[in-house]
């Protein structure tokens, strides 16, 4: 999945950049429920099956 497709996915369902890392941006959400309080994004332009659907678990999207 590209990268930015990812974004747009975490930042419809209410998470927001909380800061750039150093090889990782670090998305928060002020009312997790069921997920975790951030979750990291790599700065890939393609981001692997495996980590899209980790991240996305994470968020509480899948």
């Amino acid at each position: 999945m590209k990268r930015r497709d990812l974004v747009k996915k975490l930042e419809s369902a209410g998470w927001y950049l909380k800061r750039h890392g150093d090889e990782h941006d670090i998305y928060k959400h002020d009312n997790p429920v069921e997920t975790r309080n951030s979750v990291q994004v790599p700065r890939h332009r393609e981001i692997n099956e495996v980590t899209t659907k980790q991240i996305l678990k994470d968020a509480g999207l899948k």
